[in-house]
């Protein structure tokens, strides 16, 4: 067989449905609210948290808003997509399964890899700006942590290692090793306080909104003096490139499929409703805090607390705090939930080594991976700023997504045939439409993200063809 029939092989469509059907490797206990609620643990975080106040300090100003809008076109596109291999191929392994059956292997594991990175960097950065709220929290009862320990390197002066961020990485992959249902019980409930707590800033911030600060809606730009341009269109869109990190993580339940109790009618309505729900809850947000603080004050730590902090609604101020300690623990579950099935797909397909592949005897999860995961995203959670991690995390989100985007348009093409639970409407133009806003937005992050990037393709291209070509199942099969 020659090199490029090796790295083209792929699973048929049926073949995935088969093994959706007969493998019995996890426990089908996810209902419907279950897997929307894992989706909208992964969405709803440290987007409203942190980010949206960050970005527009930094470099949207009042319309971060529009920001919001322009990530969460190209992010709906490919939710669209999502949702018909979802209810088609309804495997562990998301992204990674459906370019299996799609573009081949060699693509599929590269597909694996990036996904692999961007989900422990996503539980990384969101552990890293959680430690923020509870380090707020905890200065308003008395109790104050060493300077040293409240931050990453770089990120303060004093501050050498963000000990919350390693600590709640690794209890949430305790806690995702003991039992999928108890941890998605726990989710679900973290998800609805989650909301409650949105709908409270934006209930009690109406009432507190100075026109004034949405003027201008679009700062003008601005050039600092390393050169770097903030503010203005251009600011806008780098802005949009940097809060993506925030309008993803419905691709978060589809790689729980296999403990899905319905999944053909059941994930693609979790991917939509999760997306359909937190976009509303953004948008929203965004205008409620730029119209409660001026842009300028909302670069730090805590940003929505402190805004209403500054307007003396302390009480509002603990409330969000205690929220966005409690709500953004959900997002760290269903990332490490996420990157361990797409490890544990890998290595159940041969691409990594079996041993990742063994599910827990008494607890039926993949404890292995899992524990990984909890150790490596809790190190760099506590050593690497949220900032370098969100720009790293989105380059690989976006290729991921243009991959989707493109399998849709191929799969139509070669096979129209197959039973369809749900249809991305107006194929190819919202494909297209995906495909073009992610490569848009790849095109505003940083050279160095890329740099970054490359590398740890170049390490996947070595793992593969090192290791993975020669033991894939699907190669000894042939």
């Amino acid at each position: 067989m020659s090199l490029i029939q090796q790295i083209t092989r792929h699973k048929t469509v049926e073949q995935l449905q088969a093994e959706a059907g007969t493998r019995g490797d996890f426990r089908r206990v996810l209902g419907l609210w279950q897997l929307t609620a894992i989706g909208l643990g992964g969405i709803i975080g440290v987007g409203v948290f942190v980010l949206a106040g960050q970005q527009a300090a930094v470099n949207a100003g009042p319309a971060v808003a529009l920001a919001f809008i322009i990530a969460g076109i190209a992010s709906a596109a490919a939710a669209l997509c999502y949702a018909e291999f979802a209810g088609m191929i309804p495997v562990t392994g998301s992204a990674y399964t459906y370019g299996y059956a799609v573009l081949g292997e060699g693509v599929a594991w590269l597909i694996g890899w990036d996904l692999l990175l961007e989900y422990a960097l996503i539980v990384a950065a969101v552990a890293s700006g959680w430690s923020g709220y509870l380090v707020n929290l905890l200065t308003a009862v008395g109790i104050h942590l060493p300077v040293w320990a409240q931050g990453a390197m770089g990120t303060g002066e004093g501050r050498v290692f963000n000990v919350i961020a390693a600590v709640v990485a690794m209890a949430v992959a305790v806690l995702l090793t003991v039992r999928t249902e108890v941890g998605a019980r726990l989710n679900t409930v973290v998800v609805a306080i989650k909301v409650i707590g949105v709908v409270l800033v934006i209930g009690v911030g109406v009432f507190y909104i100075d026109p004034n600060n949405w003027i201008p809606f679009i700062p003008a730009e601005t050039v600092d003096a390393k050169g770097v341009s903030h503010y203005g269109f251009n600011g806008v869109v780098t802005a949009a490139a940097v809060v993506f990190f925030a309008v993803f993580g419905y691709d978060t339940l589809t790689t729980a499929a296999e403990e899905a109790k319905n999944p053909q009618r059941d994930l693609p309505r979790a991917v939509l409703l999760s997306l359909g729900i937190s976009m509303a809850l953004y948008l929203t947000i965004s205008m409620v805090l730029t119209g409660v603080a001026n842009y300028t004050t909302l670069g730090n730590d805590a940003p929505v607390a402190n805004a209403f902090a500054a307007r003396g609604l302390t009480w509002v101020s603990h409330a969000i705090s205690a929220t966005a300690v409690m709500g953004i623990i959900s997002v760290v579950f269903a990332f490490m939930l996420a990157a361990a099935r797409i490890w544990y797909s890998l290595a159940r397909d041969g691409l990594l080594p079996q041993w990742f592949a063994k599910v827990h005897p008494r607890y039926g999860t993949p404890y292995r991976p899992t524990l990984i995961l909890g150790v490596v995203t809790g190190l760099a959670a506590g050593a690497l700023p949220i900032g370098e991690l969100a720009e790293l995390v989105n380059i690989g989100t976006l290729c991921a997504f243009i991959v989707i985007c493109a399998s849709i348009i191929v799969l139509r093409r070669t096979r129209p045939d197959v039973p369809r639970a749900f249809r991305t409407p107006f194929v190819p133009l919202i494909p297209i439409v995906g495909i073009l806003f992610s490569a848009w937005l790849v095109s505003k992050l940083p050279w160095i993200t890329w740099e970054r990037f490359g590398l740890w393709m170049i390490l996947g291209l070595v793992v593969y063809f090192g290791y993975g070509m020669r033991h894939s199942l699907l190669a000894k099969k042939n």
